[in-house]
């Protein structure tokens, strides 16, 4: 099987990389952009299907492998759904704020990984009770909605399921749980579309793990959510997976119609697939790039965050101080690292002692916003002692601190 399997991938790999490899030269000969020209596609009746099951557990290897099919592979005349699961994670879009969407201090706690894929849409929560599908065609077969009308299909043939599909896109049951979400990436040659499938999903780590800070960003709009396991105890990820991918092989490339056994028999069936170096050189860098600061969180785009600490009376001089005294800190976050701070310091706070404000703003600009930040912080208020030999923060800077370090570190 592991052989087969790499004779198909680079042969597919050779087919893409030497068409690419020629429209450039002719490009470069006459100094001009070449057009693109629609490839002559196969008629349906010659689009065989294949399955592929992923067997690592790992998100960012699977995300990879996503990656590396649709860069190397020739969809052409074979359509292929990959079906696929992972331990703890949470995957954002592509263009995602990973601070605005999950509980990133939840996710270190908790070793739940955080990962951006390459497609845009929501935030999703994976683990060991979910079922990935990712469904790969020519960009010019490219039909969403004939995707999901599999998966309804399949979800009402084995299990009595019924389902509806949203103006969202998005697999609803009993008319308001969600089931499903979806996202999708385009290209030039080939397209994918993707979903998670809620099967037996930790729904208390789903629900802490994707807790929303509060931002001048809009976040994403939750949607009540359901395990399918808890509309019929027979549904599991391997009854799932096996129930899809039937339905997938019997049914037209083009259009949705049962076409029986007999079209299951024309197909290359399921495979087993091992995401690795060995099967689909290259993959590995895929992977690397993924697991990146830069990637997961570098990528963010720009957002604010502000909160507010009352300050503790044993901190203020009491007897001129009665009203509610308020430490205020902004922050600016461009690309993951912090662009700009405000401290505003109530006038009780800086009159029982506290200075500075200037030295703490230069030390954090440039820095991760992270746990990184909250250490320079530290550092810098350190600096403002007179004498070399103190080393300790005292109890109003400490204050400081710990409102500093809730900003970076909690919803």
């Amino acid at each position: 099987m592991a052989q087969m399997m790499r004779k198909f991938v680079v042969s597919n790999m050779c087919v893409v990389v030497g068409l690419t490899r020629r429209s450039s030269a002719r490009s470069l000969a006459t100094g001009k952009t070449m057009p693109v020209k629609k490839p002559d596609l196969p008629p349906e009746g010659e689009i065989t299907k294949s399955v592929f099951m992923s067997q690592s557990t790992d998100i960012y290897t699977n995300l990879a492998m996503e990656d590396w099919m649709y860069r190397n592979m020739d969809f052409s005349n074979h359509h292929v759904m990959m079906v696929w699961r992972n331990e703890p994670c949470v995957v954002i879009g592509r263009h995602q704020n990973p601070w605005l969407e999950a509980n990133v201090p939840f996710l270190g706690e908790k070793d739940i990984s955080l990962a951006r894929r390459n497609s845009g849409g929501g935030t999703v929560y994976h683990d060991r009770g979910n079922l990935n599908i990712t469904f790969f065609t020519h960009r010019d077969r490219y039909d969403r909605k004939y995707n999901l009308e599999i998966i309804k299909r399949a979800l009402y043939r084995s299990f009595g399921i019924k389902s509806l599909i949203n103006e969202r896109q998005d697999i609803i049951v009993r008319d308001k749980y969600k089931v499903s979400g979806t996202a999708a990436k385009l290209g030039r040659l080939s397209a994918y579309h993707h979903c998670t499938l809620l099967v037996n999903a930790n729904k208390a780590d789903l629900s802490k793990a994707l807790a929303k800070r509060e931002t001048t960003a809009t976040p994403s709009t939750p949607s009540p959510v359901a395990n399918l396991a808890d509309l019929d105890n027979r549904v599991t990820v391997e009854s799932l997976q096996t129930a899809i991918g039937y339905e997938y092989l019997r049914t037209p490339a083009l259009h949705i119609d049962d076409a029986g056994e007999r079209h299951i028999s024309k197909q290359r069936g399921f495979q087993f697939v091992n995401p690795t170096e060995d099967w689909y050189p290259g993959i590995a860098e895929l992977r690397d790039e993924l697991t990146t600061w830069d990637w997961c969180f570098g990528r963010t785009p720009e957002f604010t965050v502000s909160r507010s600490f009352p300050v503790p009376a044993e901190l203020l001089p009491s007897k001129l101080y009665s009203a509610t005294q308020e430490l205020i800190i902004t922050m600016t976050v461009e690309k993951g690292l912090i662009n700009d701070v405000t401290l505003n310091i109530p006038p009780g706070l800086i009159e029982s002692g506290f200075h500075g404000e200037a030295s703490v703003i230069t030390h954090l600009k440039g820095k991760r916003f992270t746990s990184e930040a909250l250490a320079a912080l530290e550092d810098a208020m350190l600096t403002r002692h007179l004498t070399g030999d103190i080393r300790k923060l005292d109890e109003k800077e400490q204050f400081v601190a710990k409102c500093f370090d809730q900003v970076v570190n909690t919803v």
